[in-house]
């Protein structure tokens, strides 16, 4: 007999809990979830877009330094090489920063319509080397004020991971909830 699966069944994925990076990855995946599923906001693209257009531009120069060198072989193209393998240095380094001052290890935006105005959310999270301690930080900004407030938490993973390796879903909802919740009772208190 064969099994079938429904397809609106999550999929359980297993982690090695003792891989930091692996956890920390698969927990952001689960906080993305919360936010695009339980707490019903839109995730928007546009940091991780700026990325891949800095991005593009550089292979774009490459391509371009290839495609002349190719056309008009090297002694003709020096001046040509020299352009493009500058931009494509300056165009890391810019790229360095947007990922280093911009990003931050923001790794979900989504945005939330309340009243006239909007919510955007933004969650970051990092992991000390060597250490099993999940930093979440999570900021709010609304339109309509332009005010900016931040919570975070700091869980060991053990709290999200069970012993086989899977996210517990459950926790994960109730501490970005908790979060959430904070940043918004927080709002109406001011």
């Amino acid at each position: 007999m064969t099994e079938t699966r429904s397809s609106d069944a999550p999929e359980v994925v297993t982690i090695n809990k003792f891989d930091g990076a692996a956890a920390k990855n698969a927990i952001d995946d689960a906080i993305r979830e919360v936010f695009t599923g339980d707490l019903k906001c839109k995730e928007s693209f546009a940091l991780i877009d700026g990325r891949l257009v800095l991005c593009a531009l550089a292979v774009g120069v490459a391509l371009y330094a290839l495609l002349w060198d190719y056309l008009y072989p090297f002694p003709q193209s020096r001046l040509v090489l020299i352009i493009c393998v500058s931009s494509y240095f300056i165009l890391m380094g810019i790229l360095t920063l947007y990922t280093t001052f911009k990003e931050k290890g923001i790794f979900v935006v989504a945005k939330e319509k309340h009243g006239n105005g909007m919510r955007i959310w933004e969650a970051s999270s990092y992991v000390k080397k060597h250490d099993d301690k999940y930093n979440l930080v999570l900021v709010m900004r609304d339109s309509n004020t332009g005010k900016t407030r931040e919570a975070s938490v700091i869980k060991s993973f053990a709290n999200f991971i069970d012993v086989n390796g899977v996210i517990v879903q459950s926790i994960v909802t109730s501490e970005v909830t908790k979060l959430y919740n904070s940043l918004l009772n927080e709002k109406k208190e001011k």
